[in-house]
């Protein structure tokens, strides 16, 4: 068990978290949640012991070991991966360490040996010697082979560090896990592996993640972090999210009884007792749930963006014909011969493990880029908008308002109309006049929505929209997207938001496409392709 008594963090005159009390006990999974800027990195070093707080103490079970996901990816840089992985249980190494020294001793004494008994005593009290085989079963589940496992950190691509210190943060069953964006560079098999790890971890998890599906798969409760105070829920994600918005209907309800209100909550609570099934945790869950009373289910103070996607005109029949596209850069073919044609109506998950494919194929067929060969032709009736990756061109250096930045791509130069559109995206007020060079990451990309919103494009190309998104955002964009009557093309790693919009696959293979014309989900389990990924990867 881990829990808070009087957490407050200072800084100046600003207080990040205020007298925070909370508990967090075994068997549980809690998604830490809360809007960019809200502190939930910063309350997560607090626990672990990384960054003092002004007032207030943490208070852990005696004996308890808490492991975290660290985040200095060169720490470990002169270590082999196996080894890397094992110094997340510290004593366990610290013996191991001790006894290869002893027995390298070329005056091995009785008093060595005695040091030695002692030491290989509580090495197999903490079940030393199957260390490098878990070790090495959670590196194959994150996907790291086994011919890597004797590699030095250095020499492992950055996405490969980043499974190895998860895998060292789950090394060796601790009591209480810290982990802050652990689906980040990983792959759908690896993400799955890793709930299905935590779906049947015993001790307390604590995590920040913007992955909704991986929250929903893993968590018995939501702890929201919201004006420097911490207010637990049981239930996952989308629990949360629900709850707050029914909360929030039934708070403007005032004529409606309390018996009326307290009949929605019990449906509401009815359904979603019955969901995630094949969770470990939905027995519990379901008998928490039943205890929930109409007090405990309170309305966010969230405050949302409104997205919304509106085609000036529809688009006819005939959208994207692409032919022969091949792209070689820098001596590495990165497209080749691809060919497909998008339909009106189609929302089209671009998928695959080379990034630089989908960017590239993206880029040509938004006039940014030449293809080495072959060709596309686009409908008469499309227009399209493109949300590129990298949107760094469109801000730096520019020395603009908000309102004058966004009034460059709206046809309507009125103020109070660009002003408005902005209020939609949540810079109001003074906030509008900010200058478009000095924003955060998850700024830039509301702005470039809003440029997307404006343009009245029927075709969307949109290269991972939600990155540098908080929760709130991305749900909006998530919903945008569903409702959004055109065609769309699209690249993202959030689960959810792939197998809520798509409903058409095409992946990006090194030896052709493989396009089908179903959900992700059933993309994923779908037998018949598995095989086909087998041959195409070979």
């Amino acid at each position: 068990m881990i829990s808070t008594n009087g957490i407050t963090l200072q800084y100046g005159k600003r207080a990040l978290f205020s007298d925070v009390n909370i508990k967090f006990t075994p068997g549980n999974c809690y998604g830490l949640i809360g809007a960019n800027g809200a502190g939930k990195s910063t309350f997560l070093k607090i626990l672990s012991g990384e960054i003092e707080p002004s007032r207030g103490e943490v208070f852990m079970t005696p004996s308890s070991r808490l492991a975290v996901l660290k985040q200095n990816h060169f720490e470990y840089d002169e270590f082999p991966v196996l080894k890397t992985v094992i110094m997340g249980h510290r004593r366990l190494y610290e013996i191991m360490e001790e006894k290869d020294a002893l027995y390298a001793k070329p005056d091995f004494s009785d008093e060595d040996g005695m040091k030695a008994s002692e030491l290989e005593g509580e090495f197999a009290e903490l079940d030393g010697w199957s260390a490098e085989a878990e070790a090495g079963e959670l590196l194959i589940g994150l996907g790291i082979p086994t011919t890597l496992h004797d590699t030095m950190m250095k020499d492992l691509e950055g996405n490969q560090k980043v499974r190895v210190l998860l895998a060292q943060a789950l090394f060796g069953n601790p009591d209480i896990l810290l982990l802050d964006e652990p689906t980040n560079h990983l792959d759908y098999e690896s993400i799955k592996w890793l709930e299905n790890f935590l779906m049947n971890y015993d001790n307390t998890v604590i995590i920040v993640s913007h992955d909704r599906h991986f929250l929903n798969n893993v968590c018995t409760h939501i702890a929201d972090l919201d004006f420097g105070k911490i207010q637990l829920y049981v239930g996952n994600y989308d629990f949360w999210y629900e709850s707050s918005q029914l909360a929030l209907k039934l708070s403007k309800d005032a004529n409606k009884k309390k018996e009326e209100k307290v009949k929605e909550l019990e449906e509401f609570i009815r359904r979603f007792s019955s969901n995630k099934s094949k969770a470990k945790q939905a027995t519990s869950r379901k008998k928490q749930l039943d205890k929930i009373s109409l007090e405990d289910i309170r309305p966010s103070s969230r405050r949302y963006p409104y997205i919304n996607f509106k085609p000036e005109r529809e688009a006819g029949k005939d959208i994207l014909r692409v032919e022969g596209i091949s792209k070689t850069i820098e001596g590495e073919k990165v497209l080749d011969n691809v060919s497909f044609t998008m339909n009106k109506g189609d929302k089209i998950a671009l998928v695959g493990p080379n990034e630089f494919a989908k960017t590239t194929l993206m880029q040509i067929l938004m006039g940014e880029l030449e293809a080495d060969e072959g060709t596309f032709t686009w409908g008469v009736t499309t227009s399209q908008t493109y949300f590129p990756k990298d949107n760094a061109t469109y801000f730096e250096g520019v020395d603009l308002s908000l309102v004058d930045w966004l009034r460059q791509y709206s046809k309507d130069q009125d103020e109070t109309f660009v002003r408005g559109f902005l209020g939609r995206m949540l810079f109001s007020g003074e906030e509008a006049l900010k200058k478009a060079s000095v924003l955060s990451g998850g700024e830039k990309v509301r702005c470039m929505l809003s440029k997307s919103m404006l343009s009245g494009a029927n075709v969307l190309f949109m290269d991972e929209p939600t990155n540098h998104l908080d929760l709130e955002s991305i749900t909006a964009l998530n919903n945008g997207l569903i409702e959004f009557t055109g065609t769309l093309l699209f690249v993202s790693h959030d689960h959810q938001f792939v197998q809520t919009i798509a409903n058409r696959i095409i992946e990006i293979t090194p030896n052709g496409l493989i396009d089908r014309q179903m959900e992700f989900d059933e993309y994923l389990e779908n037998d018949d392709i598995k095989k086909l990924q087998e041959s195409m990867y070979a």
